[in-house]
């Protein structure tokens, strides 16, 4: 998601899951080694936490803080 808006509406839809229990507000915390799966319109991604974020930051800091379990596609 590009917009905080935007990942706001996919927790309210029921796109989201933490550790397999489905999250429906979006300022649900989250701390290292939770799983995070998000229904995305072009597919599903598996997020692991790795650590906080201290600030806003630009989108090379943000994926420093998780790790993509998402498995490849399929051809």
């Amino acid at each position: 998601m590009k917009t905080r808006t935007g990942a706001q509406r996919l927790t309210v839809d029921g796109k989201v899951r933490v550790n397999r229990e489905k999250v429906m507000v979006a300022s649900h915390a989250v701390k290292p080694g939770d799983v995070l799966t998000i229904g995305l319109p072009h597919g599903t991604r598996v997020l692991k936490v790795l650590a906080p974020g201290a600030r806003r930051g630009s989108p090379s800091e943000a994926a420093a803080l998780f790790e993509d379990l998402t498995p490849p596609e399929e051809p």
